[in-house]
């Protein structure tokens, strides 16, 4: 018998077309939860779709780039509206970035690994908060990484490095000012998984030693 222990719970998954999101998604409607999947990509989200409704799940598909920062606030606008909360919100979407020394990287380059690891996550908080405060067991899920404490050992890795660390600051910061509700916020280090950002990172490795997602 399949744990419903998410029914009626409304969450948004961010980065959702594949990878971690897409499980994340995809476990989320095995539960029962009403899955919010917002990716860029519409044919890998219609596709997630299907995946859902043959799980005899539901799903709201938000195909939207994450740096479109004015689209995150219509989007929490149009949740409150619609559901008057939400229940949670997996903060999954990410890049790499290049992997350089901090003093050859472009300043473009180090830029766009802020706007998505760092800001987009700042702008989510900023038009979720409400509807997250509504919710009588919200939850904030947010994807880190290793990488954001072993700086010494991973040479190369600053804009990621730095974007994760700045991350689990702009968490713990928020888990600070809700303390005293009902939402909860949660950093979380998935470790080595097969994925593409672990193969882009790591391409001397087989993926074959990895658990998927």
């Amino acid at each position: 018998m399949q744990n419903k222990d998410c029914a009626g719970r409304v969450v948004l998954v961010t980065g959702a077309s594949r990878g971690i999101g897409k499980a994340v998604a995809l476990e989320l409607a095995r539960r029962g939860a009403h899955v919010m999947a917002l990716a860029r990509t519409q044919g890998a989200l219609e596709e997630l779709d299907d995946e859902i409704r043959a799980l005899g799940g539901a799903c709201t598909l938000v195909p939207c780039d994450i740096k479109d920062y004015d689209g995150l606030d219509r989007l929490g606008a149009s949740i409150f509206e619609r559901w008057g909360r939400l229940d949670g919100l997996v903060a999954n979407a990410g890049i790499l970035g290049i992997l350089s020394p901090l003093g050859h990287i472009d300043p473009e380059r180090f830029d766009a690994v802020m706007a998505v690891n760092v800001t987009a996550n700042w702008r989510l908080i900023r038009a979720l908060d409400l509807p997250l405060r509504k919710s009588a067991a919200g939850r904030v899920i947010m994807l880190s990484s290793g990488v954001a404490h072993r700086a010494k050992a991973l040479a190369y890795w600053g804009p990621y490095a730095v974007s994760k660390a700045a991350l689990e600051m702009l968490g713990r910061t928020y888990a600070a000012e809700t303390m005293l509700t009902n939402l909860k916020i949660m950093l979380v280090n998935p470790g080595p998984l097969r994925t593409r950002m672990r193969a882009a990172a790591m391409p001397d490795e087989d993926p074959e030693d990895l658990a998927p997602p």
